[in-house]
């Protein structure tokens, strides 16, 4: 199964603790600090569309994508509510294609990690360089092994009421992969019809039998299981291969701050620049 197929329905819910709009001042901030403060921006792994929104109120003219038809669905949802005039795309970030150039290229909550190879990544970040509008700008985020090492083989569960998930991960120094499964429990939208028989009833019941207090109440719950895999590069990596693309590397920074990351950093923002087209024209030199 795709990652987030089953997830993208409750991905909003279980995501409330991110807080987008700071996430967005910052993104917003690093982009009129390049020199990006309005025109066509495109965001890469877009998800559900909670920054692209936000991005789309802040003036910028907006393009989602997202390889996920269901985050995509979701979406869409939102677009139709806040009536912004967003496109949103369904295409693997490996291989996706724009009608022209933009003026800026974004991709945040580490989508970048889930590409897993240096091959796939310099595909990326040169099809970055080529839809970037001449010195136009790229943006995003990746967790790095810092992080990853910190949560190690751990398990994270939560509980709500109209869900439930179980976090199993599992991280590989030697490849810097992170694995994790993700389990999760949600509700029918239909309660059952008939629910069970009481458990005081005498002879009806097993005494070892296992009773499921949710369906004792007519509720039920499927369950869905999704694996995720995202790299971690070494910063000195990501730096090579934006210049391998033709990309100007203009920095990069502690999540979230001015200042520049070190060997304990979890997550960090990278900004580069596009080369090689000529202003006047737009073409490739």
């Amino acid at each position: 199964m795709s990652a987030y197929e089953s997830f993208a329905s409750v991905y909003d819910m279980f995501m409330d603790n991110i807080d987008y709009e700071s996430w967005c001042r910052y993104l917003t901030g690093l982009l009129r600090k390049h020199g990006i403060s309005d025109g066509l921006v495109c965001e890469l792994g877009c998800g559900t569309g909670s920054m692209t929104e936000l991005l789309a109120e802040a003036g910028y003219d907006m393009i989602g994508i997202d390889q996920s038809v269901e985050m995509l669905e979701v979406a869409q949802d939102k677009k139709y509510q806040s009536g912004h005039d967003i496109l949103y795309l369904q295409q693997d970030m490996r291989a996706f294609e724009l009608y022209g150039t933009v003026r800026a290229i974004v991709s945040v909550c580490d989508s970048m990690n889930y590409i897993l190879t240096e091959e796939d990544l310099l595909k990326v970040f040169r099809l970055v360089n080529n839809y970037l509008d001449p010195g136009g700008l790229f943006v995003f985020d990746m967790n790095m092994a810092a992080k990853y090492c910190r949560i190690g083989d751990s398990t994270i569960a939560e509980n709500r009421e109209n869900g439930s998930f179980i976090w199993e991960n599992h991280y590989d120094p030697k490849q810097c992969l992170n694995e994790y499964l993700l389990t999760l429990f949600i509700p029918e939208e239909e309660e059952k019809e008939e629910t069970a028989p009481d458990i005081g009833q005498t002879g009806e019941n097993d005494p070892d039998e296992e009773i499921d207090l949710d369906a004792e109440q007519g509720r039920l719950f499927r369950r869905y299981e999704e694996v995720h895999v995202q790299k971690a590069y070494p910063l000195e990596t990501i730096v090579r291969l934006l210049r391998e693309a033709g990309m100007i590397y203009e920095g990069a920074y502690e999540a979230f701050t001015d200042q520049a990351p070190d060997a304990q950093s979890g997550r960090i923002c990278i900004v580069a620049r596009e080369h090689g087209k000529s202003i006047q024209t737009g073409a490739q030199c």
